[in-house]
């Protein structure tokens, strides 16, 4: 795996080391000592899944709260998407900054987005598929979020949404 370290202290774009043969390639998409090696958690609680049918979906922006906040490993399965971490951690010099990565299905590409950040994404495609690992159980009282297009955080999505659920539609905006 090749580690890149984003703009943003803690986010990490983790792309394949892919061993190619006629028959196609092979490559880890995790091992516990590489994470561990880069600050990274070594192990993951829950895996979760989305399917997205439409081009344009939005789902985000999403975190869980203390005491049981979690980091996400992202990898898109199926399709394409436009993966979005925000920081939100208090203190830090790069808070409400944003970083973004296309993960597709093709490039194999996956994004580590630690505990303090939001996270959300958009398909590029239709039948887009999201797969990630957590490194906390969901705990819902816990979850939290703020509007996709709060002006404090300024991301700039590739489409214009063509659905989005109204929990994210009606998220407050961060308190700058």
């Amino acid at each position: 795996m090749i580690f890149t370290p984003s703009a943003l202290d803690g986010v990490w774009q983790i792309d394949l080391e892919r061993q190619t043969d006629p028959r196609g390639h092979f490559a880890r998409s995790f091992c516990a000592d590489e994470f561990a090696a880069h600050g990274l958690p070594p192990g993951f609680v829950q895996c979760n899944v989305s399917f997205n049918t439409h081009r344009g979906t939005l789902r985000g922006m999403h975190w869980q709260a203390e005491p049981y906040p979690d980091g996400k490993l992202v990898r898109c399965t199926s399709g394409a998407i436009f993966d979005v971490a925000v920081d939100l951690r208090p203190g830090s010099p790069t808070r409400h900054r944003w970083v973004g990565v296309e993960l597709t299905a093709r490039n194999g590409r996956a994004l580590y987005i630690p505990a303090g950040f939001a996270h959300g994404f958009e398909t590029l495609t239709d039948d887009t598929e999201v797969f990630y690992q957590m490194t906390e159980a969901y705990h819902g009282e816990l979850s939290r979020g703020a509007r996709w297009n709060d002006p404090a955080f300024g991301i700039a999505w590739p489409l214009p949404p063509s659905a989005i659920s109204e929990r994210d539609q009606s998220w407050p905006d961060v308190v700058r």
